[in-house]
């Protein structure tokens, strides 16, 4: 099947045109340019695929504001009365949420599938703690696309805790939370290392693992897309405090957040209450 000549008009079902889009141009730049050049293939993919949904947005949704991890000073916290005015995003009733290319580091080692391109769109009068209206984490390499125009099935526990094993939980393979290791073991949890926080939350989506816990380093962008389809499943998603997780705000840092089954949230919650301090 080739492109349609325009994208559905549905904003769910557009995420998921621009998620696959996006992740197949991603997977055109990879067969193209090898693994010889980790660098140059990180920036081309993270480039191109940026211009690429910047160019649909554009086109198809040009009233609509954007905050895309590649836009130049993405990363800029805004004070007011401190520097410039404010991002058109703060007042903006729309907002897509993007992440052209999350797992660099993955997408740029040859035969990984845990990288992905998340697309999502806040709307000030959207219902839910996290007012987001639609998502989509387009996963490349592994040949699916989860979006929340059909979500999946709420997962199953996963087959070791079912009979008896440990918990798993997905932990970042290059920055996991000095904490993580301590709550892993009072709860009797098996850490399992993956690449980008898509891929991560995807397999808490799927049921290969239990929940993802991850505290620092990360913005709106890693987790607005996951998180949006995360919720339409029916799973929790909060800041490890359990308050909500916060998007379209004049600083872009949102460090720390828990996806999991609702099962096991509130156990999660504790565990992470005891092992750190939360401000």
């Amino acid at each position: 099947m080739g492109t349609p000549v325009s994208p559905p008009v549905v904003d769910g079902a557009f995420a998921r045109w621009l998620a696959t889009r996006a992740g197949q141009l991603l997977l055109g730049v990879r067969a193209e340019r090898g693994h010889q050049d980790p660098v140059a293939l990180k920036a081309a993919g993270d480039k191109l695929s940026h211009d690429l949904i910047r160019t649909e947005l554009a086109r198809w949704r040009p009233a609509d504001a954007v905050l895309s991890e590649e836009d130049d000073h993405a990363r800029r916290a805004w004070v007011a009365g401190d520097g410039p005015a404010p991002p058109i995003r703060l007042d903006a009733e729309r907002v897509w949420i993007i992440d052209p290319l999350d797992g660099t580091r993955e997408f740029a080692e040859e035969g990984r599938t845990d990288w992905a391109v998340h697309v999502a769109l806040w709307a000030r009068n959207a219902s839910g703690p996290h007012q987001l209206a639609a998502g989509a984490i387009g996963l490349p390499a592994q040949h699916r696309v989860l979006g929340t125009d059909y979500p999946p099935a709420y997962p199953p526990m996963t087959l070791s805790a079912a009979t008896g094993g440990p918990l798993r939980l997905a932990a970042s393979r290059s920055r996991p939370p000095a904490f993580l290791s301590a709550v892993a073991e009072e709860i009797g949890a098996e850490l399992v290392p993956m690449g980008s926080a898509g891929a991560k939350i995807a397999a808490v989506i799927g049921g290969d693992v239990d929940g993802y816990l991850h505290a620092g380093g990360q913005y709106e962008w890693d987790s607005a897309a996951p998180v949006a389809v995360a919720t339409a499943t029916g799973l929790h998603a909060s800041r490890i405090d359990g308050s909500a997780l916060k998007y379209n705000q004049a600083n872009p840092r949102l460090p720390d957040l828990l996806v999991c089954r609702k099962d096991l949230a509130d156990r999660l919650l504790a565990a992470v209450r005891r092992h750190l301090q939360v401000e």
